[in-house]
């Protein structure tokens, strides 16, 4: 293009009420950007005493409709994939009749295995697969040398995309056009937020997620206060006991949620959400109103810092998660804000490290007494 043509987004031409006006970005009220949030170290990865590499993000602890800890800002973000329990809870009535399996995938962000996309497939008669809107996508984990053919079936929202189409039709809605925001599952899906958090929230923000539904801004406090209301309500739906039952169709394969909802041996829902989030409702005597905990990593995701972060929250509440697999050549250190104040003496005795952990951060004797004295 050269000079003398102005580009389609310029000030004036039809680009430009839809693209940003600045690469330096606007500021809007009431909508905070990542510059402009007070983000706290949450862990980082020292090599022999030094840190590193530090992962910075935010936490929000909250029991029913109250937080009862925070670290690192009311940060607000998009919910996401994390939000895929809520989105059900529209169609709890419509999908009961479904088999375990298919509950299941319907909440979940799959690796796109066979028995994924089996479940997913199966929510729908075949004369209805055309109807499902997902992105074409590879899977999320291969083994070996794979090559796999992009398909629809292989996002990891195909089970959600799957269930909503099923339960419109249930309903008698249109299926045509169920990824928009003006389609009847969206206005349903803000109702089921509202009854946690108030008739007159509504949200900042309403984006096209990456699977093409919308999603909504959340502060990562209401975040911590949905999910506690996951925990609160555990028997009154399919949503706990479907993650439960078949926690390996939640995610998959070494992923952080399926892993958690294993260790939680039911008393533990987690859910990942792009970018960054990792949601945990949790049934504890401590918090008869139920706790939701949410992390949010401020670079986006990151399995295995969230992890650690995870493993130390589930850790002062007397979970054990197992840690992930070991830093190459470094030790992970959790910083104290992640959990209340009264849980830090609990803290100190989950390590981020197993005795089997290579340290190979350092020579295992003192250098300093092997210098060599003076010159040659």
């Amino acid at each position: 293009m050269s000079k003398s043509e102005p580009s389609s987004v310029s000030a004036g031409r039809p680009g430009s009420g839809v693209y940003p006006r600045s690469p330096l970005g606007e500021s809007e009220p009431g909508i905070p950007t990542g510059r402009d949030v007070e983000w706290e170290p949450l862990v980082d990865y020292r090599r022999h005493g030094v840190s590193e590499t530090t992962i910075h993000g935010a936490v929000a602890w909250a029991s029913g409709s109250k937080v009862v800890h925070s670290f690192g800002g009311n940060v607000l973000c998009y919910g996401r994939s994390m939000m895929k329990p809520f989105s059900m809870k529209v169609f709890v009535d419509d999908l009961a009749e479904c088999s375990w399996t298919q509950k299941a995938i319907a909440v979940s962000s799959h690796n796109g295995d066979t028995e994924h996309v089996a479940a997913a497939q199966s929510l729908l008669s075949k004369s209805e697969w055309g109807l499902m809107q997902t992105p074409l996508d590879v899977p999320l984990v291969q083994f070996g040398r794979q090559v796999r053919r992009a398909r629809r079936w292989f996002h990891c929202c195909s089970g959600e995309h799957a269930a909503i189409l099923r339960g419109c039709r249930a309903r008698g809605w249109k299926r045509a056009g169920y990824t928009l925001p003006q389609h009847p599952f969206f206005s349903a899906f803000l109702e089921v937020l509202r009854g946690y958090l108030g008739s007159d929230w509504k949200p900042l923000r309403v984006a096209k997620d990456g699977c093409s539904l919308p999603t909504v801004s959340n502060t990562v406090s209401e975040l911590a206060i949905l999910f506690a209301g996951l925990a609160a309500q555990r028997e009154s739906d399919w949503i706990w006991p479907a993650m439960v039952r078949h926690p390996d169709l939640i995610g998959g394969f070494n992923r952080l949620d399926s892993t958690i909802i294993k260790a939680g041996a039911g008393k533990v829902i987690a859910k990942e959400g792009a970018d960054g989030l990792l949601g945990m409702a949790i049934e504890h005597p401590d918090y008869p109103d139920g706790l939701g905990v949410v992390v949010k990593i401020a670079h986006g995701w990151n399995a295995q810092a969230t992890w650690y972060i995870a493993r130390a929250i589930l850790g002062v509440l007397g979970i054990e998660l197992r840690n992930p697999y070991p830093l190459h050549r470094q030790k992970a250190f959790i910083v104290p804000g992640v959990v209340p104040p009264e849980r830090l003496a609990a803290l100190e005795q989950v390590p981020t490290w197993d005795e089997w952990d290579p340290d190979q951060d350092r020579w295992y004797y003192r250098w300093e007494d092997h210098q060599t004295q003076g010159g040659p």
